[in-house]
């Protein structure tokens, strides 16, 4: 399963606040021996948000969501998930069971929008201040708080998806080669061809001699078998090369 992330929000775009949330889930998924697909940083346009949702809510993906899951007039995600999906907004009662629980009975107007979620949605846990965030399928919605956010992204992973955490993490291997990417091009369609489970790279550097970087990145069987069809294949050629490490 491919893991997504979209970050949600004006102030990220426009520079006022850097987001902080890509860093750190890059770090709880490799913890876990996952790694992200891709990553979307958009902003609070609602036609935007609807639109980007439908796209990634027709792949069969786990998405995390941060931002505007408030109840002020520039917090969009809510009612944009429950537009993307066809459902209405509800008063969610197990939402409100969570914000009674710290507020006591009788949600205020403004914390009664915040139990609004869309039809059939699965609350999230907040346990700093237990206004939850929603599932719907593999789509999990957070707030932009990291303080919120954070331990709400683990509690899912390890409460629906544990069956995705990895005794090991990818690794990646490089050579640095000295040519140019044109002298290698036969030789890389061919390691694409015979390691499909292997992730390639080639990164040319601008020095006066030609130098290469050729990354290999996968389980470290596949990749240690990749880098073994490098090096002898560059070894045979008489072409030089070096390990970085």
């Amino acid at each position: 399963m491919k893991l997504g992330l979209i970050i949600i929000g004006d102030e990220v775009l426009s520079g006022k606040r850097q987001d902080q949330h890509f860093a750190h889930v890059v770090e709880v998924l490799r913890a876990r021996g996952m790694e992200l697909s891709w990553c979307r940083i958009i902003g609070d346009v609602p036609e935007l948000i609807v639109d980007t949702l439908r796209q990634t809510l027709a792949r069969d993906e786990l998405v995390f969501c941060c931002g505007g899951i408030g109840a002020t007039p520039d917090d969009h995600t809510r009612a944009c998930a429950a537009r993307a999906i066809g459902v209405d907004l509800l008063r969610h009662p197990a939402a409100v069971a969570e914000m009674e629980a710290r507020f006591g009975p009788g949600l205020s107007p403004a914390r009664a929008l915040l139990a609004h979620l869309p039809a059939g949605s699965r609350i999230i846990p907040n346990p700093y201040n237990r206004v939850p965030g929603f599932s719907v399928a593999h789509h999990h919605f957070l707030p932009g708080f990291p303080e919120m956010a954070w331990p709400m992204l683990q509690w899912v992973l390890d409460t629906q998806y544990p069956h995705l955490r990895r005794a090991e993490a990818d690794i990646e291997r490089i050579l640095l080669v000295n040519a140019k990417e044109g002298e290698l091009l036969a030789l890389m369609r061919d390691f694409v061809r015979r390691y499909p489970a292997c992730r390639f790279s080639s990164l040319p550097t601008l020095q006066q001699e030609p130098l290469l970087e050729l990354g290999v990145r996968g389980a470290r069987a596949e990749v240690d078998g990749g880098l073994h069809y490098w090096q002898a294949a560059l070894s045979a050629r008489h072409i030089p090369w070096r390990e970085k490490t």
